[in-house]
């Protein structure tokens, strides 16, 4: 038998197969996408690298990664036999196939206090949603995995394998309790700069301060020497040890929004160029063709212009 079919071309079955299987992550995901048995999925992908001469996936403890030529297949691939399928649909109409949960993943506070309540209006329309928090690297080489269809991720990815579109920015602020804010001489911070906040507690998202070093260098030019009073992995804690009088800490003026309404927090500075990070949302290319993830997809780019 040769390598291709008799008039030359590639066999749809085997590219629909690794179509989904690439959009999946994993070869139990694509083959429950095409409603094949997991062997027969194995076999087809396969036959197919063999007609190919190349490997489209490499085998991962959880799930598969497609390889940099999976991917430009995937995109040579994916508009024509999305088309094909959908007059395939159109023409003879089916039972819908449940959607498999979009696999979001991202920070865990902003996650819990933007994205999550912006797609909740999604759950009533069948949009599935199995969540993970973390940090960006670990969650970008998840999505590289396959583990995750999006990702909200504090961090550019680089290479060509995923996807990243600026998602929304966030500003970051000195806070402080207004008990201990009354403490500070403001007019000397504003002059004088990190000299006037000398002895006062920190509190910090670990131990080596990224948070607050960045503040220090961007808004006071300086290079921040101190240890935290407290660490703790979690910027809703920190909200709220800060808010209770502990010390002071930077924070990303979203989270902490109700707070400076409520007057619970104070800033103690409002620099015309405050730092600023953006948030990607991110993807594998050809993902968001899976009708649920383009929904989820194109929901958060909506809401995060309200941010």
């Amino acid at each position: 038998m040769g390598d291709r079919d008799s008039d030359g071309s590639l066999d749809l079955n085997q590219l629909r197969t690794f179509l989904a299987v690439h959009r999946a992550g994993s070869i139990t995901a694509g083959a429950r996408l095409v409603g094949l048995s997991q062997p027969t999925v194995t076999t087809q992908l396969q036959a197919l690298e063999k007609r190919l001469g190349y490997r489209l996936f490499d085998r991962l403890p959880r799930g598969v990664a497609s390889t940099t030529a999976a991917v430009e297949l995937a995109a040579r691939v994916a508009g024509p036999l999305d088309a094909l399928d959908g007059v395939t649909v159109r023409a003879v109409p089916a039972e819908p196939v449940p959607q498999p949960p979009v696999r979001l993943a991202g920070p865990a506070e902003l996650l819990a206090v933007q994205a999550l309540p912006a797609l909740a209006p999604l759950i009533g329309r069948g949009v599935r949603l199995t969540v993970t928090a973390g940090l960006s690297e670990e969650l970008l080489a998840g999505l590289r995995a396959g583990h995750y269809d999006l990702i909200v991720s504090t961090v550019r990815p680089r290479g060509r394998a995923l996807v990243a579109e600026p998602l929304a920015d966030e500003e970051f602020v000195l806070v402080a309790a207004p008990q201990l804010a009354a403490r500070i001489d403001t007019a000397r911070l504003r002059t004088d700069g990190p000299a006037a906040l000398t002895d006062l507690p920190l509190v910090s998202y670990s131990a080596d301060l990224p948070i607050l070093r960045r503040y220090w260098r961007h808004v006071f030019g300086v290079r921040l020497a101190a240890e935290a009073a407290v660490v703790v992995a979690d910027l809703r804690a920190i909200t709220a040890t800060v808010a209770a009088g502990a010390g002071i800490s930077v924070l990303p003026r979203y989270l902490c929004a109700p707070e400076l309404a409520a007057g619970t927090l104070v800033p103690l500075l409002e620099p015309d160029d405050p730092p600023i990070n953006t948030g990607f949302l991110v993807r594998r290319p050809g993902t968001t063709s899976r009708p649920h993830i383009d929904l989820v997809y194109k929901h958060l780019r909506s809401a995060a212009r309200t941010w």
